[in-house]
């Protein structure tokens, strides 16, 4: 079940369950539709995966199954992701 994470990882906007902009990878990093699409592309800073729309839990089962409250903060270091470039990562042979 999902988690449901209160904030962005990256620059800890308010992303309530109700929210239609947070964005999410197979993991669950939870990121705001502008730090995903403006920063990262759609791609998770954190494992590569893709961002795709964290659904939004029915009204009705958040008394059951309450959304997290553990809030993630952990801004992603943009000048050095702007540093290294495809080439750094190629193996040389």
């Amino acid at each position: 079940m999902l988690e449901i994470r209160p904030t962005c990882e990256h620059c800890n906007s308010a992303l309530p369950n109700t929210s239609t902009e947070a964005m999410i990878c197979s993991f669950e990093c939870t990121y705001c539709k502008t730090c995903a699409s403006t920063l990262f592309n759609n791609v998770c800073p954190s494992c590569a995966g893709n961002l795709l729309e964290r659904p939004i839990r029915p009204i009705e089962m958040i008394a059951k199954y309450p959304a997290s409250s553990k809030v993630v903060f952990k801004p992603k270091d943009l000048e050095t992701k702007k540093k290294q470039s495809p080439k750094s990562n190629e193996r040389k042979h």
